[in-house]
């Protein structure tokens, strides 16, 4: 069985991938926090590639 990604116990099924309700809720706190991200890269701006405006329909 793999290890807890918090504290490196071995995990247990009940909580798995961490060992304990305390590492899940460490974990939850790092996303809800940002602390976890993906890293974003900004693409420089074309001209002419702008998006047209949606059409009216009615």
């Amino acid at each position: 069985m793999a290890d807890c990604p918090i504290c490196k116990r071995p995990a247990l099924p009940a909580y798995r991938p961490f060992c304990s309700r305390r590492c899940a809720d460490i974990d939850l706190a790092k996303w809800l926090t940002g602390s976890y991200a993906i890293p974003a890269e900004d693409f420089p701006e074309d001209e002419g590639s702008e998006i047209a405006p949606p059409r009216d329909l009615h």
